[in-house]
C-alpha cells in the first residue's frame, strides 16, 4: 500500500486569523463551503475547531462514497487536522500570511492507498479528482472571505 497525497492551495484576500476562523467553524461556514461531492453533513460534537467530530459523505467519483467521521485537532496555529475515523485519511488545513490582508491557505490530503492494480489507477487519478474537489471549497472561501462588510 503506497501513500497517496493531493494538495491544493490558494490565496485569499482576507486576514489570516479570519480565514482560519472561518474554516474552523464547522457549526456555521464550514458547511456553505462544501460543493455537491460532500452529503450528510453533521456536526456531532463541537463545532469550533479542536474537540469538533463532523460527519459527512464525500463523493469522489460516480461509484466512491466516502463515509467520513472526521476528529479536528489543531496541533499548532493557523493549523486544522481532520482525522477519518472510518479510514487512513488525514486532511490538514494549513493558513498562513501571503501579504498584506491575505492568507494562504494548503489542504494536504493523505491515506493509504489500494495494492495493485486498482492502486496504480487510485494514486494516478484520486489526487486530481481531490484537488478539483478541495479548489472548488477554496473557491467558496474566498468567495465568503473577500465579500465587503455589509
Amino acid at each position: 500500500m503506497a501513500q497517496v497525497e493531493a494538495v491544493t492551495e490558494r490565496i485569499i484576500a482576507a486576514e489570516p486569523d479570519d480565514v482560519f476562523d472561518a474554516l474552523a467553524d464547522y457549526s456555521g461556514t464550514r458547511a456553505k463551503l462544501l460543493p455537491e461531492h460532500f452529503s450528510e453533513y453533521e456536526v456531532r460534537e463541537g463545532g469550533d475547531g479542536k474537540g469538533t467530530l463532523v460527519h459527512w459523505k464525500l463523493q469522489a467519483t460516480s461509484k466512491r462514497v466516502r463515509d467520513c467521521l472526521l476528529e479536528v485537532d489543531e496541533p499548532t496555529d493557523g493549523q486544522l487536522v481532520e482525522e477519518d475515523r472510518n479510514s487512513s485519511m488525514v486532511t490538514t488545513w494549513t493558513v498562513t500570511p501571503a501579504g498584506e490582508g491575505k492568507a494562504r491557505v494548503v489542504v494536504r490530503t493523505v491515506w493509504n492507498g489500494a495494492g495493485g492494480i486498482g492502486g496504480f489507477f487510485e494514486k494516478t487519478f484520486a489526487p486530481k479528482g481531490l484537488g478539483r474537489i478541495y479548489d472548488a471549497v477554496l473557491a467558496k472561501l474566498a468567495t465568503e472571505m473577500e465579500q465587503p462588510a455589509a
